[in-house]
Protein backbone atom coordinates (compact mmCIF):
# COMPACT_ATOMS: atom_id res chain seq x y z
CA UNK A 1 0.00 0.00 0.00
CA UNK A 2 0.99 3.48 -0.79
CA UNK A 3 1.80 5.95 1.51
CA UNK A 4 1.68 9.57 0.38
CA UNK A 5 2.98 12.33 3.22
CA UNK A 6 0.94 15.23 2.25
CA UNK A 7 2.23 18.42 1.36
CA UNK A 8 -0.23 21.07 2.06
CA UNK A 9 0.43 24.73 1.06
CA UNK A 10 -0.98 28.39 1.49
CA UNK A 11 0.34 31.45 1.19
CA UNK A 12 3.24 29.72 0.45
CA UNK A 13 3.75 27.66 3.16
CA UNK A 14 3.68 23.91 4.47
CA UNK A 15 0.39 24.11 6.77
CA UNK A 16 -1.94 21.99 8.12
CA UNK A 17 -5.92 23.06 8.75
CA UNK A 18 -8.18 21.29 10.78
CA UNK A 19 -10.87 20.01 8.95
CA UNK A 20 -10.50 22.17 5.64
CA UNK A 21 -11.14 25.03 8.04
CA UNK A 22 -8.60 28.17 6.53
CA UNK A 23 -9.24 30.36 9.76
CA UNK A 24 -7.60 26.86 12.00
CA UNK A 25 -4.20 27.27 10.14
CA UNK A 26 -0.96 25.67 11.64
CA UNK A 27 2.49 26.43 9.61
CA UNK A 28 4.80 23.51 9.70
CA UNK A 29 7.53 24.74 7.27
CA UNK A 30 7.93 27.89 5.81
CA UNK A 31 9.47 26.34 2.60
CA UNK A 32 7.26 23.66 0.81
CA UNK A 33 10.36 22.82 -0.79
CA UNK A 34 12.03 21.99 2.65
CA UNK A 35 8.80 19.72 3.22
CA UNK A 36 9.01 17.68 0.22
CA UNK A 37 13.57 17.16 0.74
CA UNK A 38 12.43 16.05 4.27
CA UNK A 39 9.57 13.31 3.32
CA UNK A 40 12.43 12.25 0.32
CA UNK A 41 15.14 12.10 2.35
CA UNK A 42 12.95 9.29 5.11
CA UNK A 43 12.29 7.13 1.87
CA UNK A 44 8.71 8.36 0.59
CA UNK A 45 7.73 6.94 -2.47
CA UNK A 46 5.53 9.73 -3.54
CA UNK A 47 3.65 13.11 -2.41
CA UNK A 48 0.30 14.64 -2.25
CA UNK A 49 0.80 18.31 -2.78
CA UNK A 50 -2.02 20.29 -2.16
CA UNK A 51 -2.76 23.98 -3.53
CA UNK A 52 -5.01 25.01 -0.89
CA UNK A 53 -4.97 28.57 -2.43
CA UNK A 54 -6.14 27.62 -5.89
CA UNK A 55 -9.19 24.91 -3.95
CA UNK A 56 -9.94 28.07 -2.11
CA UNK A 57 -10.43 30.84 -5.00
CA UNK A 58 -7.51 32.78 -3.65
CA UNK A 59 -4.60 33.09 -5.58
CA UNK A 60 -3.44 31.90 -9.26
CA UNK A 61 -2.39 28.37 -9.96
CA UNK A 62 0.67 27.25 -7.60
CA UNK A 63 2.33 25.35 -10.09
CA UNK A 64 2.71 28.19 -12.57
CA UNK A 65 6.35 28.95 -13.24
CA UNK A 66 7.76 30.21 -10.14
CA UNK A 67 5.05 29.55 -7.39
CA UNK A 68 5.07 27.58 -4.56
CA UNK A 69 3.51 23.64 -6.56
CA UNK A 70 5.58 24.10 -9.44
CA UNK A 71 8.97 24.58 -6.98
CA UNK A 72 8.36 21.14 -5.63
CA UNK A 73 7.97 19.40 -8.72
CA UNK A 74 10.90 20.84 -10.12
CA UNK A 75 13.21 20.05 -7.25
CA UNK A 76 12.12 16.99 -6.43
CA UNK A 77 12.88 13.64 -7.39
CA UNK A 78 9.97 11.93 -6.32
CA UNK A 79 6.19 11.41 -8.21
CA UNK A 80 3.85 14.22 -7.49
CA UNK A 81 0.08 13.81 -6.79
CA UNK A 82 -1.31 17.72 -7.06
CA UNK A 83 -4.39 18.53 -6.03
CA UNK A 84 -6.55 22.01 -5.72
CA UNK A 85 -8.10 24.12 -8.22
CA UNK A 86 -7.91 21.67 -11.24
CA UNK A 87 -11.56 22.80 -12.88
CA UNK A 88 -10.82 22.62 -16.39
CA UNK A 89 -9.39 20.54 -18.82
CA UNK A 90 -6.44 22.66 -19.44
CA UNK A 91 -5.57 23.33 -16.11
CA UNK A 92 -5.28 19.32 -15.75
CA UNK A 93 -2.98 19.53 -18.78
CA UNK A 94 -1.21 22.13 -17.44
CA UNK A 95 -0.28 20.75 -14.05
CA UNK A 96 0.67 17.36 -15.51
CA UNK A 97 2.84 18.95 -18.77
CA UNK A 98 4.62 20.58 -14.98
CA UNK A 99 5.75 17.48 -13.49
CA UNK A 100 2.94 16.12 -11.51
CA UNK A 101 2.49 12.30 -12.16
CA UNK A 102 -0.98 12.89 -11.08
CA UNK A 103 -3.93 15.61 -11.76
CA UNK A 104 -6.61 14.86 -8.69
CA UNK A 105 -9.72 16.92 -9.62
CA UNK A 106 -12.83 16.91 -7.25
CA UNK A 107 -15.78 19.83 -7.05
CA UNK A 108 -15.71 19.94 -11.50
CA UNK A 109 -15.62 16.12 -11.49
CA UNK A 110 -19.25 16.33 -9.24
CA UNK A 111 -20.81 18.89 -10.73
CA UNK A 112 -20.10 17.64 -14.51
CA UNK A 113 -19.54 13.99 -14.41
CA UNK A 114 -19.48 14.07 -17.59
CA UNK A 115 -16.47 15.60 -17.78
CA UNK A 116 -14.99 13.98 -15.57
CA UNK A 117 -15.41 10.77 -17.59
CA UNK A 118 -14.23 12.52 -20.73
CA UNK A 119 -10.89 13.51 -18.96
CA UNK A 120 -10.12 10.69 -17.42
CA UNK A 121 -10.41 8.85 -20.70
CA UNK A 122 -8.16 11.61 -22.45
CA UNK A 123 -5.37 10.99 -19.56
CA UNK A 124 -5.68 7.16 -18.96
CA UNK A 125 -3.61 6.89 -15.43
CA UNK A 126 -3.41 10.43 -14.86
CA UNK A 127 -6.23 11.42 -13.31
CA UNK A 128 -7.43 11.03 -9.40
CA UNK A 129 -11.33 11.96 -8.52
CA UNK A 130 -11.47 13.55 -4.86
CA UNK A 131 -14.84 12.24 -3.11
CA UNK A 132 -14.64 14.11 -0.19
CA UNK A 133 -17.42 13.28 2.17
CA UNK A 134 -18.64 14.91 4.75
CA UNK A 135 -21.90 13.62 6.69
CA UNK A 136 -22.51 11.08 4.37
CA UNK A 137 -22.38 13.99 1.20
CA UNK A 138 -20.16 14.82 -0.73
CA UNK A 139 -18.50 18.48 -0.39
CA UNK A 140 -17.14 21.13 -3.04
CA UNK A 141 -15.45 24.13 -3.88
CA UNK A 142 -12.86 23.12 -1.20
CA UNK A 143 -15.08 21.61 1.17
CA UNK A 144 -17.66 25.22 1.59
CA UNK A 145 -20.32 23.65 0.30
CA UNK A 146 -21.94 19.54 -0.36
CA UNK A 147 -24.11 18.09 -3.17
CA UNK A 148 -27.19 15.89 -2.70
CA UNK A 149 -25.75 12.73 -3.76
CA UNK A 150 -23.11 10.74 -1.54
CA UNK A 151 -19.62 9.35 -2.54
CA UNK A 152 -20.59 6.14 -3.64
CA UNK A 153 -23.41 7.05 -5.69
CA UNK A 154 -21.05 9.23 -7.22
CA UNK A 155 -18.24 7.10 -7.52
CA UNK A 156 -20.48 4.42 -9.76
CA UNK A 157 -21.32 7.10 -11.50
CA UNK A 158 -17.75 8.07 -12.14
CA UNK A 159 -16.18 4.89 -12.63
CA UNK A 160 -16.83 4.69 -15.96
CA UNK A 161 -14.16 7.11 -17.10
CA UNK A 162 -11.89 4.50 -15.26
CA UNK A 163 -9.92 7.19 -13.05
CA UNK A 164 -7.12 6.02 -11.52
CA UNK A 165 -8.15 6.28 -8.41
CA UNK A 166 -10.74 8.11 -6.01
CA UNK A 167 -9.43 9.79 -2.88
CA UNK A 168 -11.77 9.48 -0.23
CA UNK A 169 -11.11 12.10 2.72
CA UNK A 170 -13.95 12.72 5.35
CA UNK A 171 -14.06 16.11 5.61
CA UNK A 172 -14.56 15.76 9.42
CA UNK A 173 -12.20 13.97 10.70
CA UNK A 174 -8.92 15.25 8.30
CA UNK A 175 -6.37 17.00 10.82
CA UNK A 176 -8.04 15.78 13.63
CA UNK A 177 -6.02 12.62 14.59
CA UNK A 178 -9.86 11.19 15.10
CA UNK A 179 -9.29 8.11 13.21
CA UNK A 180 -10.32 7.53 9.73
CA UNK A 181 -13.57 6.41 8.71
CA UNK A 182 -13.46 2.60 8.10
CA UNK A 183 -17.09 2.24 7.05
CA UNK A 184 -16.57 4.67 4.54
CA UNK A 185 -13.53 3.71 2.86
CA UNK A 186 -14.57 0.16 3.39
CA UNK A 187 -18.49 0.80 1.38
CA UNK A 188 -16.42 2.57 -1.42
CA UNK A 189 -14.25 -0.28 -2.14
CA UNK A 190 -17.16 -2.40 -2.52
CA UNK A 191 -18.73 -0.40 -4.75
CA UNK A 192 -16.16 0.17 -7.08
CA UNK A 193 -13.29 -1.75 -8.76
CA UNK A 194 -10.98 1.45 -8.74
CA UNK A 195 -7.90 1.96 -6.55
CA UNK A 196 -9.15 3.91 -3.67
CA UNK A 197 -7.04 6.37 -1.87
CA UNK A 198 -7.96 6.79 2.03
CA UNK A 199 -7.53 10.45 3.84
CA UNK A 200 -8.67 11.83 6.69
CA UNK A 201 -7.72 11.25 10.63
CA UNK A 202 -4.94 9.18 10.82
CA UNK A 203 -3.30 9.31 13.96
CA UNK A 204 -1.74 5.67 14.19
CA UNK A 205 0.43 3.03 12.97
CA UNK A 206 -2.44 0.68 13.38
CA UNK A 207 -4.91 2.93 11.27
CA UNK A 208 -2.32 2.35 8.61
CA UNK A 209 -2.63 -1.03 8.92
CA UNK A 210 -6.27 -1.34 9.32
CA UNK A 211 -6.71 0.51 5.83
CA UNK A 212 -4.54 -2.32 4.38
CA UNK A 213 -6.64 -4.83 6.01
CA UNK A 214 -9.83 -3.00 4.65
CA UNK A 215 -8.37 -3.02 0.94
CA UNK A 216 -6.89 0.23 0.52
CA UNK A 217 -4.52 0.93 -2.27
CA UNK A 218 -3.02 3.77 -0.60
CA UNK A 219 -3.12 6.31 2.38
CA UNK A 220 -2.40 10.20 2.85
CA UNK A 221 -0.70 10.88 5.77
CA UNK A 222 -0.40 14.65 6.68
CA UNK A 223 -0.88 15.79 10.63
CA UNK A 224 0.15 12.41 11.89
CA UNK A 225 3.51 12.94 10.47
CA UNK A 226 4.28 16.56 11.25
CA UNK A 227 3.12 16.11 14.48
CA UNK A 228 5.71 12.97 15.18
CA UNK A 229 3.24 10.70 15.91
CA UNK A 230 4.93 8.18 14.41
CA UNK A 231 7.81 8.44 11.67
CA UNK A 232 7.86 8.35 7.75
CA UNK A 233 9.76 4.93 7.67
CA UNK A 234 7.35 3.24 10.62
CA UNK A 235 4.59 4.22 8.28
CA UNK A 236 5.93 2.15 5.15
CA UNK A 237 6.99 -0.30 7.15
CA UNK A 238 3.29 -1.06 8.59
CA UNK A 239 1.88 -0.18 4.96
CA UNK A 240 4.07 -2.38 3.23
CA UNK A 241 2.44 -5.95 3.76
CA UNK A 242 -0.51 -4.91 2.04
CA UNK A 243 -0.83 -4.82 -2.06
CA UNK A 244 -2.10 -2.45 -3.81
CA UNK A 245 -3.18 -1.73 -7.59
CA UNK A 246 -2.11 1.97 -7.84
CA UNK A 247 1.92 2.90 -8.69
CA UNK A 248 3.78 5.56 -7.70
CA UNK A 249 3.76 7.19 -11.04
CA UNK A 250 1.93 6.15 -14.18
Amino acid sequence: MLVYPAVDIAGGRCVRLLQGDPEREKVYYDSPVEAALHWQRLGAEALHVVDLDGALGRAGPGWEVGRPVADVLERTDLPVQVAGGLRSSEAVRQVLRAGAARAVVGTRAVRDPDWAVEVCGDLPGRVVIALDAREGRVAVEGWREVVEQGPVELARRLADGRPAAFLYTDVRRDGMLSRPNFEGVGALLEAVATPVIASGGVATLEDIAALGELGADAVIVGKALYEGRFGLPEALEAAAPFASRLSAAP
